[in-house]
């Protein structure tokens, strides 16, 4: 262990307390409990409220962006826009903007973050757990139900230490309360140390929680939304994974793919046994895959938070998904995919477009990919994931009392989205940098060009939304929402098995878990994998990983995957790290985990937008006016005596629908390349590039501040060394 030390201390605030649990029994429990007598842990009543307390602090939340207190749950924030789901530079890919510890441009502080609010500081919530255990373990209750207890509370420091190992390597291991005595200081331990630290406490977690939940999950309806023992397995099997990948295994040590593999295959029946599973209830299209979202009580949620429809109070808690992905005339915000993404996903026989050449080791489709139509002939997931014009997409709510413009659509319970748009100038038509369009129905300047739709409650698949309805002078729309987010699902567990068996040279069994995961969207026989898999382990982990971004887009785990796998650079770059030593460069995978996987590197790529304009060629030169009455394509089909064709229907049938599609988009409507990430000053375009000393981060300046002793992360400056370069390595043993 390093002889470094670090003064962790945080000062306990009363402060109100966010909640989340699906259930409201579970809501009206946690309130603040956080300033206690230790006598508290005497009764079963007090200890409960503790725990309900930990959640409050601890459980991830789908309504902020990925900051310090909260892990990436699929918005568009500085971790999604590192990956190819969303365009726009940010902080971790800009090519200009350099991240330091003491420069202008700041390093993201996923460490400390404060030091004098006890729920504003990443250590004050591990002091808060590490009060709880003590206080429980030192208490009077029997220990059937400290185990209980304690079983959940072990689970969420597990969850704290994996937030911050996946970042920074080795952290102080902070296992007993300590008091806010300034001078305090503890050592930076290793990344070995650390995951089995973490193993460790989620192996007691899984332990204690056997007696409770078992059997099926916990007994009452109350408990739900709990953590489990199937969850601290699942979040264990995460763990060996990072634990395997390259980011942490620069050798290519294939015993910690064994390990891991072992471990993980191991612990999938108990898994099982707290009722885990792919949600499979039937439907077209995918309709299992996209309604598992949307249930309070899913089969498939392994670790999640709920929220609730309660519009005040201290147990109010909702969900702002549903409005931050629908368009702006159906009273949402919209989030726009990049067209690099759209690109990737899989045909309809489960192979690569030929316009994707991330993964060059496997097999390009069999079907012809035209980007000018492309809801052609795709994975049915596709159409769960992105929404274009000319698809249905049905909700429960009158749009028309937030803007009497928008469409109706009987209510939203036939809604349409027709979001193709049009400028109103040749210049700004043809300009790929011009952000002067106007989309159809009243989304004028509020247009995507695509929209997300993942995870949307979809009121084809759900007939009781989960959503209210708000409609007043102020707010209208999907306001309050109780659709829970879902932060390790049952399919995720399937590919981190999947994963560590490939790694382990286990190929033919990873093969089979992929089958399972792509039978669930309607794939048969082979589901569409290339029959090398179960001998060529570099096509099977690639197979993996382009699975994984399939099936979890926008769910808050392509930026970890990219970053475990040193995907940006292949991990080449790792000598412009100033000062680093010998054993971070890349020894296995060939020493360049792109080219062993087939996999384009991300830095120098661009990700632009995409969007559908009016033809210039049989629409009016493409032009229109600003207003909703202006829109050329009307007037055009209106001249014409014709009308659109009817919307693309998920619950029948694709194949004539989508060719009825293709044809109306090859006479009125044109793809057009939309500007994504920047353009310099004199419109030169600009690249991704993550910079090799991000794969771990510094620490930032205030926490040095705070701690004379604290050691930095070599390739980042030392403030208390006067700038000079880092000298801890997390990867010492």
């Amino acid at each position: 262990m390093k002889n470094q030390n670090i003064r962790l201390f945080s000062l306990l605030a009363l402060a109100a307390v966010a909640l989340s649990s699906c259930s409201d029994s579970f809501l009206q429990e946690k309130k603040n409990f956080d300033n206690v007598n230790v006598d508290i842990y005497n009764y079963y009543e007090g200890c409960n409220a503790r725990v309900s307390d930990v959640y409050s602090w601890c459980l991830p939340d789908v309504t902020s962006s990925a900051n310090w207190k909260y892990n990436c749950t699929g918005n568009a924030d500085d971790q999604s826009k590192s990956t190819e789901e969303f365009s726009g530079f940010s902080a971790f890919v800009h090519p200009d903007n350099e991240l330091s510890v003491m420069g202008g441009n700041a390093v993201p502080d996923y460490f400390h973050y404060s030091s004098n609010n006890i729920q504003a500081s990443v250590w004050g919530r591990i002091r808060n757990i590490n009060d709880v255990i003590q206080g429980i373990e030192g208490g009077s209750l029997d220990q059937e139900d400290k185990d209980m207890l304690l079983g959940q509370v072990y689970f969420f420091r597990a969850w704290c230490y994996y937030q911050l190992v996946k970042w920074y390597g080795g952290v102080p291991i902070m296992e007993t309360v300590e008091e806010p005595v300034e001078g305090t200081e503890h050592p930076r331990s290793s990344a070995r140390e650390c995951i089995e630290f973490i193993l460790s406490d989620l192996q007691k977690s899984a332990t204690m929680l056997e007696a409770s939940t078992l059997d099926g999950g916990w007994r009452s309806a109350d408990d739900w939304g709990r953590i489990t023992t199937g969850a601290a397995l699942a979040l264990k099997g995460r763990v060996l994974l990072l634990w395997a990948s390259p980011l942490f295994n620069r050798t290519g040590d294939e015993s910690r793919w064994v390990n891991a593999y072992n471990e993980m295959n191991a612990d999938l029946a108990k898994i099982q046994k707290c009722g885990f599973r792919l949600y499979e209830a039937g439907g077209a299209n995918a309709a299992a895959f996209a309604a598992l979202f949307s249930l309070t009580s899913s089969c498939e949620a392994v670790f999640q938070t709920c929220y609730n429809t309660i519009q005040s109070g201290d147990t109010q808690k909702n969900s702002n998904w549903e409005r931050s992905i629908r368009p702006k005339n159906a009273s949402g915000s919209g989030l726009n995919p990049s067209a690099m993404i759209v690109d990737m996903f899989p045909m309809a026989d489960g192979r690569r477009p030929s316009s994707c050449n991330t993964y060059s080791k496997l097999q390009v489709s069999d079907y012809a990919y035209n980007p000018n139509f492309p809801f052609m002939d795709r994975d049915p997931r596709f159409y769960r994931t992105f929404a274009f014009p000319g698809v249905r997409w049905a909700f429960s709510g009158d749009a028309t009392q937030a803007d009497p413009n928008n469409p109706s659509y009987n209510k939203g319970a036939d809604y349409e989205l027709w979001n193709y748009v049009w400028y109103t100038t040749a210049d700004d038509r043809d300009n790929i940098e011009s952000s002067n369009n106007y989309g159809a129905e009243n989304l004028l300047a509020n247009v995507k060009g695509m929209y997300v739709r993942k995870r949307s409650d979809d009121a084809d698949v759900n007939g009781s939304p989960l959503y209210s309805w708000a409609a007043s002078t102020t707010v209208s729309g999907f306001t309050y929402s109780a659709a829970p987010y879902i932060e390790i699902r049952y399919a995720e567990v399937l590919l981190n098995l999947a994963e560590a068996a490939a790694g382990a040279g286990k190929m033919g069994e990873a093969v089979e878990l992929l089958r399972q995961v792509r039978r669930r969207v309607g794939y048969t026989g082979d589901c569409g994998l290339d029959a090398n898999l179960a001998s060529d382990q570099a096509a099977c982990l690639s197979a993996v990983l382009y699975e994984r971004q399939v099936e979890l887009a926008y769910e808050g785990k392509r930026f970890d995957d990219l970053r475990r796998w040193m995907l940006f650079d292949g991990g080449a770059n790792v000598s412009e790290i100033n000062g680093a030593p010998s054993s971070w460069t890349l020894t296995g995978w060939g020493g360049n985990t792109c080219t062993y996987l087939g996999f384009a590197p991300l830095n120098g790529q661009r990700r632009e937008n995409l969007e559908f304009r009016v033809s210039e060629e049989t629409v009016k030169q493409g032009l229109g006016g600003t207003t909703i009455n202006d829109d050329p394509l009307v007037f055009e089909l209106n001249d014409q005596e014709i009308s659109r064709p009817a919307a693309i229907d998920l619950r029948y049938d694709l194949a004539d629908q989508c060719k009825a599609m293709r044809n109306f988009y090859a006479e009125f409507l044109v793809r057009k390349t939309k500007k994504g990430d920047s353009y310099t000053s004199d419109h030169m375009e600009e690249y991704m590039h993550f910079f090799a000393k991000y794969y771990f981060l510094g620490i930032p300046q205030a926490a040095q501040a705070s701690d004379a002793g604290l050691q930095q992360t070599i390739g980042w400056e030392d403030y208390n060394q006067g700038g000079a370069n880092g000298t801890f390595d997390p990867l010492a043993n």
